[in-house]
Protein backbone atom coordinates (compact mmCIF):
# COMPACT_ATOMS: atom_id res chain seq x y z
CA UNK A 1 0.00 0.00 0.00
CA UNK A 2 1.18 3.51 -0.80
CA UNK A 3 2.17 5.59 2.21
CA UNK A 4 1.80 9.03 0.64
CA UNK A 5 -0.41 10.78 -1.87
CA UNK A 6 2.80 11.46 -3.82
CA UNK A 7 3.30 7.73 -4.31
CA UNK A 8 -0.37 7.14 -5.09
CA UNK A 9 -0.57 9.81 -7.78
CA UNK A 10 2.81 8.95 -9.29
CA UNK A 11 1.52 5.43 -9.97
CA UNK A 12 -1.02 6.93 -12.38
CA UNK A 13 1.59 8.67 -14.56
CA UNK A 14 1.40 6.08 -17.35
CA UNK A 15 -2.36 5.49 -17.16
CA UNK A 16 -4.27 6.67 -20.22
CA UNK A 17 -7.85 6.33 -18.98
CA UNK A 18 -9.77 9.51 -18.05
CA UNK A 19 -8.78 11.17 -14.78
CA UNK A 20 -10.81 14.39 -14.99
CA UNK A 21 -14.02 14.96 -16.91
CA UNK A 22 -15.89 18.22 -16.85
CA UNK A 23 -18.36 20.33 -18.80
CA UNK A 24 -17.13 23.48 -20.51
CA UNK A 25 -19.10 26.73 -20.57
CA UNK A 26 -20.69 25.71 -23.88
CA UNK A 27 -21.84 22.36 -22.45
CA UNK A 28 -19.23 20.10 -24.02
CA UNK A 29 -17.77 17.35 -21.84
CA UNK A 30 -13.99 17.18 -22.09
CA UNK A 31 -11.45 15.08 -20.25
CA UNK A 32 -7.83 14.70 -19.15
CA UNK A 33 -6.18 11.30 -18.97
CA UNK A 34 -4.31 10.32 -15.83
CA UNK A 35 -1.04 10.74 -17.69
CA UNK A 36 -2.06 14.28 -18.68
CA UNK A 37 -3.32 15.02 -15.16
CA UNK A 38 -0.08 13.90 -13.52
CA UNK A 39 1.95 15.90 -16.04
CA UNK A 40 -0.11 19.06 -15.48
CA UNK A 41 0.05 18.62 -11.71
CA UNK A 42 3.83 18.21 -11.89
CA UNK A 43 4.21 21.37 -13.99
CA UNK A 44 1.93 23.27 -11.60
CA UNK A 45 3.98 22.09 -8.62
CA UNK A 46 7.23 23.14 -10.26
CA UNK A 47 5.85 26.60 -11.01
CA UNK A 48 4.52 27.02 -7.45
CA UNK A 49 7.85 25.97 -5.96
CA UNK A 50 9.55 28.75 -7.93
CA UNK A 51 7.52 31.20 -5.80
CA UNK A 52 7.90 29.50 -2.41
CA UNK A 53 9.92 31.32 0.23
CA UNK A 54 11.91 28.45 1.77
CA UNK A 55 12.40 30.45 4.99
CA UNK A 56 8.65 30.16 5.67
CA UNK A 57 6.31 27.15 5.93
CA UNK A 58 5.59 25.87 2.43
CA UNK A 59 1.85 26.45 2.78
CA UNK A 60 -0.13 27.18 -0.39
CA UNK A 61 -3.75 28.26 -0.06
CA UNK A 62 -6.44 27.24 -2.56
CA UNK A 63 -9.39 29.63 -2.83
CA UNK A 64 -10.93 27.78 -5.75
CA UNK A 65 -14.18 26.17 -6.74
CA UNK A 66 -14.70 22.49 -7.55
CA UNK A 67 -12.91 22.59 -10.87
CA UNK A 68 -10.15 20.89 -12.85
CA UNK A 69 -7.82 23.61 -11.53
CA UNK A 70 -8.58 22.60 -7.93
CA UNK A 71 -7.91 18.95 -8.75
CA UNK A 72 -4.59 19.93 -10.36
CA UNK A 73 -3.73 21.99 -7.26
CA UNK A 74 -4.35 18.90 -5.10
CA UNK A 75 -2.21 16.69 -7.32
CA UNK A 76 0.51 19.33 -7.42
CA UNK A 77 0.69 19.57 -3.62
CA UNK A 78 1.09 15.80 -3.42
CA UNK A 79 3.84 15.79 -6.04
CA UNK A 80 5.54 18.99 -4.87
CA UNK A 81 5.76 18.05 -1.20
CA UNK A 82 4.19 21.28 0.06
CA UNK A 83 0.99 21.66 2.12
CA UNK A 84 -2.20 22.74 0.37
CA UNK A 85 -4.53 24.78 2.59
CA UNK A 86 -8.19 24.47 1.67
CA UNK A 87 -9.74 27.92 2.02
CA UNK A 88 -13.50 28.04 2.61
CA UNK A 89 -14.88 30.10 -0.25
CA UNK A 90 -17.89 31.23 1.79
CA UNK A 91 -15.69 33.07 4.29
CA UNK A 92 -15.55 36.82 3.94
CA UNK A 93 -13.52 39.80 5.15
CA UNK A 94 -11.89 39.40 8.56
CA UNK A 95 -12.80 35.71 8.73
CA UNK A 96 -11.09 34.99 5.43
CA UNK A 97 -7.94 36.86 6.47
CA UNK A 98 -7.93 35.06 9.82
CA UNK A 99 -7.96 31.70 8.05
CA UNK A 100 -5.05 32.70 5.79
CA UNK A 101 -3.01 33.93 8.76
CA UNK A 102 -3.86 30.93 10.92
CA UNK A 103 -2.69 28.52 8.21
CA UNK A 104 0.49 30.57 7.50
CA UNK A 105 -0.44 30.80 3.82
CA UNK A 106 2.35 32.43 1.80
CA UNK A 107 0.94 31.74 -1.69
CA UNK A 108 -2.77 31.88 -2.47
CA UNK A 109 -4.21 30.25 -5.59
CA UNK A 110 -7.42 31.90 -6.78
CA UNK A 111 -9.57 31.82 -9.89
CA UNK A 112 -11.61 34.52 -11.60
CA UNK A 113 -14.74 33.56 -9.66
CA UNK A 114 -13.12 34.06 -6.26
CA UNK A 115 -10.50 36.78 -6.79
CA UNK A 116 -13.07 39.48 -6.00
CA UNK A 117 -13.41 38.12 -2.45
CA UNK A 118 -9.95 39.52 -1.76
CA UNK A 119 -10.74 43.08 -2.82
CA UNK A 120 -9.81 45.53 -0.09
CA UNK A 121 -8.20 42.91 2.18
CA UNK A 122 -4.72 43.28 3.67
CA UNK A 123 -2.77 40.48 1.97
CA UNK A 124 0.64 41.53 3.25
CA UNK A 125 2.94 38.52 3.07
CA UNK A 126 0.58 36.57 0.79
CA UNK A 127 1.35 36.26 -2.93
CA UNK A 128 -1.75 35.78 -5.06
CA UNK A 129 -1.66 33.62 -8.19
CA UNK A 130 -4.71 33.58 -10.46
CA UNK A 131 -4.85 30.13 -12.05
CA UNK A 132 -7.16 31.47 -14.79
CA UNK A 133 -4.56 34.02 -15.91
CA UNK A 134 -2.99 32.95 -19.25
CA UNK A 135 0.41 34.02 -17.90
CA UNK A 136 0.12 31.35 -15.19
CA UNK A 137 -0.55 28.66 -17.82
CA UNK A 138 2.55 29.85 -19.68
CA UNK A 139 4.61 29.76 -16.49
CA UNK A 140 3.50 26.20 -15.74
CA UNK A 141 4.29 25.08 -19.28
CA UNK A 142 7.79 26.56 -19.06
CA UNK A 143 8.53 25.20 -15.57
CA UNK A 144 11.28 22.61 -15.24
CA UNK A 145 10.58 19.08 -14.09
CA UNK A 146 9.03 19.13 -10.64
CA UNK A 147 11.39 18.48 -7.75
CA UNK A 148 9.57 18.05 -4.43
CA UNK A 149 10.36 20.66 -1.79
CA UNK A 150 11.04 17.75 0.57
CA UNK A 151 10.68 14.00 0.71
CA UNK A 152 7.35 13.48 2.42
CA UNK A 153 6.52 10.63 4.77
CA UNK A 154 3.13 9.18 5.59
CA UNK A 155 2.83 11.18 8.79
CA UNK A 156 3.59 14.51 7.11
CA UNK A 157 0.72 16.91 6.39
CA UNK A 158 -0.77 16.78 2.91
CA UNK A 159 -3.37 19.47 3.59
CA UNK A 160 -4.64 21.91 6.18
CA UNK A 161 -8.42 21.74 6.24
CA UNK A 162 -10.66 23.97 8.33
CA UNK A 163 -13.56 22.60 10.35
CA UNK A 164 -17.06 23.70 9.32
CA UNK A 165 -17.42 26.14 12.20
CA UNK A 166 -20.94 25.09 13.17
CA UNK A 167 -20.21 25.48 16.89
CA UNK A 168 -17.50 28.15 16.88
CA UNK A 169 -14.69 29.59 14.82
CA UNK A 170 -13.24 27.18 12.23
CA UNK A 171 -10.08 25.38 13.32
CA UNK A 172 -7.22 24.32 11.03
CA UNK A 173 -6.83 20.53 11.01
CA UNK A 174 -3.68 18.83 9.76
CA UNK A 175 -4.56 16.05 7.30
CA UNK A 176 -1.65 13.67 6.80
CA UNK A 177 -0.69 11.80 3.64
CA UNK A 178 -1.26 8.52 5.45
CA UNK A 179 -4.80 9.45 6.47
CA UNK A 180 -5.78 10.42 2.92
CA UNK A 181 -4.28 7.21 1.53
CA UNK A 182 -5.97 5.11 4.21
CA UNK A 183 -9.37 6.70 3.55
CA UNK A 184 -9.06 6.20 -0.20
CA UNK A 185 -7.95 2.58 -0.01
CA UNK A 186 -10.64 1.78 2.57
CA UNK A 187 -13.48 3.08 0.39
CA UNK A 188 -12.10 1.45 -2.75
CA UNK A 189 -12.15 -1.90 -0.99
CA UNK A 190 -15.47 -1.32 0.69
CA UNK A 191 -17.35 -0.48 -2.52
CA UNK A 192 -15.23 -2.38 -5.09
CA UNK A 193 -14.31 0.83 -6.92
CA UNK A 194 -11.99 0.79 -9.93
CA UNK A 195 -10.83 2.49 -13.11
CA UNK A 196 -14.26 2.22 -14.74
CA UNK A 197 -15.97 4.22 -11.96
CA UNK A 198 -16.79 7.91 -12.29
CA UNK A 199 -16.62 9.93 -9.07
CA UNK A 200 -19.08 12.82 -8.84
CA UNK A 201 -17.23 15.41 -6.73
CA UNK A 202 -19.84 18.01 -5.81
CA UNK A 203 -18.94 18.51 -2.15
CA UNK A 204 -16.44 21.33 -1.48
CA UNK A 205 -12.88 20.18 -2.14
CA UNK A 206 -11.61 22.52 0.58
CA UNK A 207 -13.37 20.30 3.15
CA UNK A 208 -12.43 16.91 4.58
CA UNK A 209 -15.41 15.06 3.09
CA UNK A 210 -14.53 16.22 -0.42
CA UNK A 211 -10.96 14.97 0.04
CA UNK A 212 -11.38 11.84 2.16
CA UNK A 213 -14.59 10.53 0.61
CA UNK A 214 -14.19 11.96 -2.91
CA UNK A 215 -10.72 12.83 -4.17
CA UNK A 216 -8.75 10.17 -2.23
CA UNK A 217 -10.82 7.14 -3.29
CA UNK A 218 -10.88 8.40 -6.88
CA UNK A 219 -7.07 8.50 -6.96
CA UNK A 220 -6.80 5.16 -5.18
CA UNK A 221 -9.19 3.57 -7.70
CA UNK A 222 -7.74 5.30 -10.75
CA UNK A 223 -11.28 6.25 -11.77
CA UNK A 224 -12.55 9.44 -13.37
CA UNK A 225 -13.18 12.59 -11.32
CA UNK A 226 -16.09 14.84 -12.28
CA UNK A 227 -15.79 18.10 -10.29
CA UNK A 228 -19.03 20.03 -9.98
CA UNK A 229 -20.89 22.55 -7.88
CA UNK A 230 -23.73 20.85 -6.05
CA UNK A 231 -27.20 21.74 -7.26
CA UNK A 232 -30.27 19.75 -6.25
CA UNK A 233 -32.13 20.68 -9.45
CA UNK A 234 -29.15 19.75 -11.65
CA UNK A 235 -28.13 16.66 -9.69
CA UNK A 236 -29.64 13.96 -11.91
CA UNK A 237 -28.60 15.76 -15.08
CA UNK A 238 -25.01 15.80 -13.85
CA UNK A 239 -25.06 12.14 -12.85
CA UNK A 240 -26.29 11.17 -16.29
CA UNK A 241 -24.00 13.59 -18.18
CA UNK A 242 -20.86 12.33 -16.46
CA UNK A 243 -22.10 8.73 -16.18
CA UNK A 244 -21.25 8.98 -12.48
CA UNK A 245 -21.28 5.73 -10.51
CA UNK A 246 -20.13 7.07 -7.11
CA UNK A 247 -20.84 10.21 -5.12
CA UNK A 248 -19.91 11.50 -1.68
CA UNK A 249 -21.98 13.85 0.45
CA UNK A 250 -21.95 15.65 3.78
CA UNK A 251 -24.80 17.39 5.57
CA UNK A 252 -28.20 17.57 3.85
CA UNK A 253 -27.67 17.12 0.07
CA UNK A 254 -29.85 14.01 -0.05
CA UNK A 255 -32.70 15.96 1.54
CA UNK A 256 -32.25 18.79 -0.98
CA UNK A 257 -32.40 16.35 -3.89
CA UNK A 258 -35.43 14.56 -2.46
CA UNK A 259 -37.21 17.91 -2.20
CA UNK A 260 -37.19 18.20 -6.01
CA UNK A 261 -40.17 16.77 -7.92
CA UNK A 262 -39.90 13.03 -8.49
CA UNK A 263 -40.01 11.74 -12.07
CA UNK A 264 -40.91 8.26 -13.31
CA UNK A 265 -37.42 7.71 -14.78
CA UNK A 266 -35.37 8.85 -11.75
CA UNK A 267 -34.00 5.34 -11.27
CA UNK A 268 -32.69 5.32 -14.84
CA UNK A 269 -29.19 6.53 -14.00
CA UNK A 270 -25.70 5.02 -13.59
CA UNK A 271 -25.23 5.91 -9.90
CA UNK A 272 -24.23 2.86 -7.87
CA UNK A 273 -22.98 4.16 -4.52
CA UNK A 274 -23.60 7.26 -2.40
CA UNK A 275 -21.35 7.54 0.67
CA UNK A 276 -21.42 10.27 3.28
CA UNK A 277 -22.67 11.37 6.66
CA UNK A 278 -25.50 13.18 8.42
CA UNK A 279 -28.38 11.89 6.29
CA UNK A 280 -31.52 10.82 8.14
CA UNK A 281 -32.78 7.24 8.06
CA UNK A 282 -35.74 8.36 5.97
CA UNK A 283 -33.55 10.20 3.44
CA UNK A 284 -31.28 7.17 3.10
CA UNK A 285 -34.22 4.88 2.38
CA UNK A 286 -36.01 7.27 0.02
CA UNK A 287 -32.88 8.22 -1.94
CA UNK A 288 -31.94 4.55 -2.34
CA UNK A 289 -35.39 3.68 -3.67
CA UNK A 290 -35.86 6.72 -5.90
CA UNK A 291 -32.45 6.60 -7.59
CA UNK A 292 -31.74 2.87 -7.30
CA UNK A 293 -28.42 3.45 -5.52
CA UNK A 294 -26.75 1.94 -2.47
CA UNK A 295 -26.52 4.65 0.20
CA UNK A 296 -24.10 4.20 3.09
CA UNK A 297 -24.13 6.84 5.80
CA UNK A 298 -21.36 6.92 8.38
CA UNK A 299 -20.01 9.18 11.07
CA UNK A 300 -17.02 11.37 10.45
CA UNK A 301 -15.48 14.64 11.51
CA UNK A 302 -12.66 16.67 10.04
CA UNK A 303 -10.37 15.47 12.84
CA UNK A 304 -10.87 11.73 12.06
CA UNK A 305 -10.12 10.73 15.64
CA UNK A 306 -13.36 8.85 16.32
CA UNK A 307 -14.30 6.26 13.71
CA UNK A 308 -17.74 4.64 13.72
CA UNK A 309 -18.92 2.26 11.03
CA UNK A 310 -22.47 1.48 10.00
CA UNK A 311 -22.95 -2.20 9.21
CA UNK A 312 -25.79 -4.53 8.28
CA UNK A 313 -28.27 -4.72 11.11
CA UNK A 314 -27.64 -1.20 12.41
CA UNK A 315 -30.84 -0.20 14.28
CA UNK A 316 -32.85 2.80 13.07
CA UNK A 317 -31.40 6.00 14.46
CA UNK A 318 -28.00 4.49 15.22
CA UNK A 319 -24.82 5.55 13.43
CA UNK A 320 -23.19 2.15 13.97
CA UNK A 321 -20.50 0.72 16.22
CA UNK A 322 -17.18 2.32 17.09
CA UNK A 323 -13.72 0.95 16.46
CA UNK A 324 -11.71 -0.12 19.54
CA UNK A 325 -11.21 2.81 21.89
CA UNK A 326 -14.45 4.58 20.96
CA UNK A 327 -16.59 5.11 24.05
CA UNK A 328 -19.06 7.48 25.72
CA UNK A 329 -17.62 9.42 28.66
CA UNK A 330 -18.52 12.25 30.99
CA UNK A 331 -15.75 14.66 31.83
CA UNK A 332 -16.40 15.57 35.48
CA UNK A 333 -15.42 13.19 36.88
CA UNK A 334 -13.90 11.31 33.92
CA UNK A 335 -15.96 8.13 33.83
CA UNK A 336 -17.63 5.98 31.21
CA UNK A 337 -21.37 6.46 30.85
CA UNK A 338 -23.84 3.70 31.59
CA UNK A 339 -25.43 1.79 28.69
CA UNK A 340 -28.63 3.30 27.38
CA UNK A 341 -31.90 1.85 28.65
CA UNK A 342 -35.07 2.21 26.58
CA UNK A 343 -38.62 1.91 27.83
CA UNK A 344 -41.40 0.01 26.10
CA UNK A 345 -42.09 2.93 23.75
CA UNK A 346 -38.43 3.21 22.71
CA UNK A 347 -37.70 6.32 24.78
CA UNK A 348 -34.31 6.70 26.41
CA UNK A 349 -35.13 6.31 30.09
CA UNK A 350 -31.72 7.15 31.63
CA UNK A 351 -30.42 10.18 29.67
CA UNK A 352 -28.53 11.65 32.63
CA UNK A 353 -26.55 8.43 33.06
CA UNK A 354 -26.25 7.36 29.41
CA UNK A 355 -25.56 10.55 27.44
CA UNK A 356 -21.99 11.73 27.35
CA UNK A 357 -19.27 12.80 24.96
CA UNK A 358 -17.94 10.58 22.19
CA UNK A 359 -14.29 9.88 22.95
CA UNK A 360 -11.34 7.83 21.81
CA UNK A 361 -9.78 6.38 24.95
CA UNK A 362 -6.74 5.11 23.00
CA UNK A 363 -5.69 8.63 22.02
CA UNK A 364 -5.94 10.91 19.02
CA UNK A 365 -6.25 8.21 16.35
CA UNK A 366 -5.67 9.84 12.97
CA UNK A 367 -5.95 13.34 14.44
CA UNK A 368 -2.62 15.16 14.08
CA UNK A 369 -3.72 18.29 15.87
CA UNK A 370 -4.95 21.75 15.03
CA UNK A 371 -2.41 24.00 13.38
CA UNK A 372 -1.52 27.14 15.35
CA UNK A 373 -4.09 26.41 18.07
CA UNK A 374 -2.62 24.87 21.19
CA UNK A 375 -5.62 25.87 23.28
CA UNK A 376 -7.96 23.83 21.06
CA UNK A 377 -5.49 20.93 21.05
CA UNK A 378 -5.47 20.90 24.84
CA UNK A 379 -9.26 20.95 24.89
CA UNK A 380 -9.48 17.98 22.52
CA UNK A 381 -6.81 15.90 24.30
CA UNK A 382 -7.42 15.65 28.04
CA UNK A 383 -6.07 12.89 30.22
CA UNK A 384 -4.76 10.96 27.20
CA UNK A 385 -8.33 10.81 25.80
CA UNK A 386 -9.62 12.49 22.64
CA UNK A 387 -12.87 14.40 23.34
CA UNK A 388 -14.92 14.92 20.17
CA UNK A 389 -17.44 17.52 21.28
CA UNK A 390 -20.25 15.23 20.07
CA UNK A 391 -22.86 13.92 22.50
CA UNK A 392 -24.01 10.33 22.16
CA UNK A 393 -25.28 7.27 23.99
CA UNK A 394 -24.62 3.58 23.46
CA UNK A 395 -26.89 0.59 24.10
CA UNK A 396 -25.88 -2.72 25.66
CA UNK A 397 -25.08 -4.16 22.22
CA UNK A 398 -22.66 -1.35 21.39
CA UNK A 399 -24.85 0.57 18.95
CA UNK A 400 -24.15 4.29 19.16
CA UNK A 401 -26.76 7.05 18.81
CA UNK A 402 -25.85 10.71 18.34
CA UNK A 403 -27.41 13.20 20.72
CA UNK A 404 -26.00 16.41 19.22
CA UNK A 405 -23.04 18.64 19.98
CA UNK A 406 -22.04 19.47 23.54
CA UNK A 407 -23.82 22.80 23.03
CA UNK A 408 -27.06 20.90 22.29
CA UNK A 409 -27.84 20.11 25.93
CA UNK A 410 -31.19 21.61 26.95
CA UNK A 411 -32.56 21.87 30.48
CA UNK A 412 -36.34 21.74 30.16
CA UNK A 413 -38.55 21.78 33.24
CA UNK A 414 -35.81 20.19 35.32
CA UNK A 415 -34.97 17.48 32.77
CA UNK A 416 -31.85 17.22 30.59
CA UNK A 417 -32.62 16.72 26.91
CA UNK A 418 -30.52 16.73 23.74
CA UNK A 419 -31.40 17.83 20.23
CA UNK A 420 -30.53 14.93 17.92
CA UNK A 421 -33.08 12.36 19.23
CA UNK A 422 -35.86 14.95 18.85
CA UNK A 423 -34.67 15.80 15.33
CA UNK A 424 -34.78 12.13 14.36
CA UNK A 425 -38.40 11.89 15.48
CA UNK A 426 -39.53 15.11 13.80
CA UNK A 427 -37.89 14.01 10.53
CA UNK A 428 -40.43 11.17 10.36
CA UNK A 429 -43.16 13.68 9.58
CA UNK A 430 -43.89 13.17 5.86
CA UNK A 431 -44.29 16.89 5.21
CA UNK A 432 -40.92 17.83 6.74
CA UNK A 433 -37.78 17.82 4.63
CA UNK A 434 -35.20 19.29 7.04
CA UNK A 435 -35.24 20.04 10.75
CA UNK A 436 -33.07 21.63 13.43
CA UNK A 437 -33.80 21.54 17.15
CA UNK A 438 -32.19 23.97 19.58
CA UNK A 439 -32.72 25.78 22.86
CA UNK A 440 -34.15 29.22 23.47
CA UNK A 441 -34.08 30.76 26.92
CA UNK A 442 -37.03 30.17 29.23
CA UNK A 443 -38.16 33.49 30.74
CA UNK A 444 -38.16 31.90 34.18
CA UNK A 445 -35.36 29.33 34.29
CA UNK A 446 -33.66 26.83 31.98
CA UNK A 447 -34.55 26.36 28.33
CA UNK A 448 -37.47 25.93 25.99
CA UNK A 449 -37.22 23.75 22.88
CA UNK A 450 -37.49 25.35 19.47
CA UNK A 451 -37.60 23.53 16.13
CA UNK A 452 -36.98 25.05 12.72
CA UNK A 453 -38.37 23.01 9.82
CA UNK A 454 -38.39 23.22 6.04
CA UNK A 455 -41.29 21.46 4.35
CA UNK A 456 -41.13 19.10 1.41
CA UNK A 457 -41.74 20.87 -1.88
CA UNK A 458 -45.48 21.38 -2.41
CA UNK A 459 -46.37 20.06 1.05
CA UNK A 460 -48.85 21.68 3.41
CA UNK A 461 -48.64 21.33 7.18
CA UNK A 462 -51.05 22.88 9.68
CA UNK A 463 -50.55 23.31 13.42
CA UNK A 464 -53.27 20.74 14.08
CA UNK A 465 -51.63 18.21 11.75
CA UNK A 466 -48.32 18.76 13.47
CA UNK A 467 -49.94 18.23 16.88
CA UNK A 468 -51.50 14.95 15.70
CA UNK A 469 -48.13 13.81 14.36
CA UNK A 470 -46.39 14.48 17.67
CA UNK A 471 -49.17 12.75 19.60
CA UNK A 472 -48.61 9.60 17.52
CA UNK A 473 -44.88 9.38 18.35
CA UNK A 474 -44.81 7.09 21.38
CA UNK A 475 -41.05 7.50 21.82
CA UNK A 476 -41.26 11.31 22.12
CA UNK A 477 -41.24 12.46 25.72
CA UNK A 478 -43.93 15.07 26.51
CA UNK A 479 -41.14 17.38 27.66
CA UNK A 480 -39.47 17.03 24.26
CA UNK A 481 -42.36 18.63 22.38
CA UNK A 482 -41.07 21.89 20.86
CA UNK A 483 -42.48 24.98 22.53
CA UNK A 484 -41.90 26.94 19.34
CA UNK A 485 -41.82 25.83 15.70
CA UNK A 486 -40.33 27.99 12.97
CA UNK A 487 -41.65 26.95 9.54
CA UNK A 488 -38.95 28.33 7.27
CA UNK A 489 -38.45 28.67 3.56
CA UNK A 490 -34.79 27.76 4.13
CA UNK A 491 -32.32 27.16 6.97
CA UNK A 492 -28.89 28.78 7.29
CA UNK A 493 -26.11 26.35 6.40
CA UNK A 494 -22.36 26.15 6.21
CA UNK A 495 -20.51 25.62 2.94
CA UNK A 496 -20.63 21.91 3.74
CA UNK A 497 -24.44 21.77 3.90
CA UNK A 498 -24.60 21.58 7.69
CA UNK A 499 -27.35 23.53 9.43
CA UNK A 500 -25.92 26.54 11.24
CA UNK A 501 -27.77 26.35 14.55
CA UNK A 502 -26.00 29.27 16.15
CA UNK A 503 -27.61 31.56 13.57
CA UNK A 504 -31.04 30.15 14.44
CA UNK A 505 -30.33 30.47 18.17
CA UNK A 506 -29.34 34.10 17.66
CA UNK A 507 -32.72 34.74 15.94
CA UNK A 508 -34.65 33.21 18.83
CA UNK A 509 -38.38 33.64 18.25
CA UNK A 510 -37.83 36.55 15.84
CA UNK A 511 -38.38 34.74 12.55
CA UNK A 512 -38.79 37.51 9.98
CA UNK A 513 -40.94 36.41 7.05
CA UNK A 514 -41.04 32.78 8.25
CA UNK A 515 -44.04 31.39 10.16
CA UNK A 516 -43.91 30.85 13.92
CA UNK A 517 -46.08 28.39 15.81
CA UNK A 518 -46.23 28.24 19.59
CA UNK A 519 -47.95 26.23 22.26
CA UNK A 520 -48.78 27.03 25.84
CA UNK A 521 -46.37 25.76 28.50
CA UNK A 522 -48.63 22.87 29.50
CA UNK A 523 -50.61 22.75 26.29
CA UNK A 524 -50.54 20.22 23.47
CA UNK A 525 -51.83 22.35 20.62
CA UNK A 526 -50.08 24.94 18.46
CA UNK A 527 -51.38 28.28 17.31
CA UNK A 528 -50.12 30.66 14.66
CA UNK A 529 -50.96 33.93 12.94
CA UNK A 530 -50.92 31.88 9.75
CA UNK A 531 -52.92 28.66 9.82
CA UNK A 532 -51.05 26.95 6.99
CA UNK A 533 -47.86 27.37 5.06
CA UNK A 534 -46.85 26.03 1.67
CA UNK A 535 -43.26 25.93 0.45
CA UNK A 536 -43.15 26.00 -3.37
Amino acid sequence: MAETMHELITRRAAQHTPAVIHATDDGQVVSLTWAEYVSRSSQHAAAVLEHVDTARPAHVGALLGNSPEMLVALGAAALGGYVLCGINNTRRGAGLITDLRTADVQILLVDDDHARLLDGLDLTGVEMINVDDPHWAEECAAAPASTPSRRVEGGDPFMIIFTSGTSGDPKAVLLTHHMAVFAGDNLVGRFSLGESDVFYLAMPLFHSNGIMAGFAPAVAAGGSMAPARFSASRFLHDIRTYRATYMNYVGKPLAYVLATPARPDDADNPLRVAFGNEASDRDIAEFSLRFDAHVVDGFGSTENAVIITREDGTPPGSIGRGLPGVAIYRSDPITECAPAIFDGAGRLSNPDDAIGELVNTSGAGFFSGYYNNEKANAERMRGGIYWSGDLAYRDVDGWIYLAGRTADWMRVDGENLTAAPIERILSRCPQINRVAVYAVADPTVGDQIMAAVVLQGGSVLTPDEFTRFLSAQDDLSPKAWPRYVRVAAELPTTATNKILKRALIADGTTVGSDVLWARDVRGRSYHSASATVRIP
